[in-house]
């Protein structure tokens, strides 16, 4: 049986599940949005692990612990800056949703929570980026049988609406 993708309100920080997605930055040591608010709740131990990973390239994926959050793990995941569209951002975006579900089923995970990777600072145009998550998850979800549930989990309302019509229209 193939898992399943919700489209859920909420703060990622909070969720008790086995893995979460960071939208970091390639040097992975913390910055703004949901990277700033991941390092605050999972405290200073996960700064110090990612000093230890050496960056990573936009496009791929790094598992650490979870720390003070209520996620096992968190996989971080630097998505690519927006700049028209004609640079491989949409494979890019692609490879970061593939990345980290790989990385979630070597690790036995069974619950993923992403966020709404490269559509805030890096200015990925939000329709785009939803379609891109959501076909790449469900691809993800047959490959990947140990997974059996993967949420996005969207900071606002307006967000919230464009993944469920972008889920929706793939139904």
């Amino acid at each position: 049986m193939m898992g399943t993708l919700e489209i859920v309100l909420g703060d990622i920080t909070r969720q008790p599940v086995d893995a979460i997605v960071n939208a970091a930055n390639t040097s992975l040591l913390g910055g703004g949005g949901v990277d700033g608010a991941i390092h605050r709740a999972a405290g200073p131990e996960l700064l110090e692990e990612c000093r230890t990973l050496h960056g990573c390239e936009t496009g791929r994926a790094k598992l650490t612990r979870g720390y003070r959050l209520p996620a096992k793990y968190v996989i971080h995941t630097p998505g690519p800056r927006w700049r028209g569209g004609q640079h491989g951002e949409a494979e890019l975006l692609a490879s970061c949703y593939r990345s980290c579900l790989e990385l979630a089923a070597q690790h036995d995970c069974k619950t993923v929570d992403f966020p709404s990777i490269s559509t805030g600072i890096y200015g990925y145009p939000l329709p785009e980026a939803a379609q891109i998550a959501v076909r790449t998850i469900r691809e993800g979800l047959r490959l990947y049988p140990g997974i059996e549930r993967v949420r996005m989990v969207c900071f606002d309302e307006h967000t919230r609406r464009v993944y469920q019509s972008a889920l929706d229209e793939m139904a």
